[in-house]
């Protein structure tokens, strides 16, 4: 049975490739020198209102998403990219109207012969209920 048929709706949001710099790693090297970091991210949502009334209030501003990642990241100083995952989901997911985002964090050339390394995850509202 296809989403449609089922009342499942997976309408998503994507932002590619946000390159960002801030602190993240536990070597002393990257504890002082801010470092490229390269956010991808899927927000799931419905967008079926603002698709109607083709009108910003109806839709979740992609620039006010990423001014908020960007002083995030810039402000950040995390030991492992997983914590920076994380919180960047708890953001999307408590100050969005989503019910799920899947977050991709990059280190681009954090390793020696490989373009990048980094972790994705998926989180729902129901991960950052109190």
């Amino acid at each position: 049975m296809s989403e449609e048929k089922s009342g499942v709706r997976s309408d998503r949001i994507v932002i590619k490739d946000l390159l960002l710099r801030g602190i993240v790693g536990v070597n002393e090297n990257e504890r002082h020198k801010r470092q490229d970091i390269l956010l991808n991210l899927e927000l799931v949502t419905d967008v079926r209102t603002a698709g109607a009334s083709d009108r910003i209030e109806d839709a979740i501003n992609y620039r006010t998403v990423a001014k908020q990642l960007i002083a995030m990241v810039e402000e950040s100083d995390f030991f492992t990219v997983e914590k920076l995952a994380t919180e960047v989901a708890r953001l999307i997911v408590t100050e969005y109207p989503v019910t799920e985002v899947t977050v991709t964090v990059e280190k681009p050339g954090a390793l020696r012969f490989a373009r990048s390394v980094g972790v994705t995850i998926t989180r729902g509202c129901e991960d950052f209920q109190s």
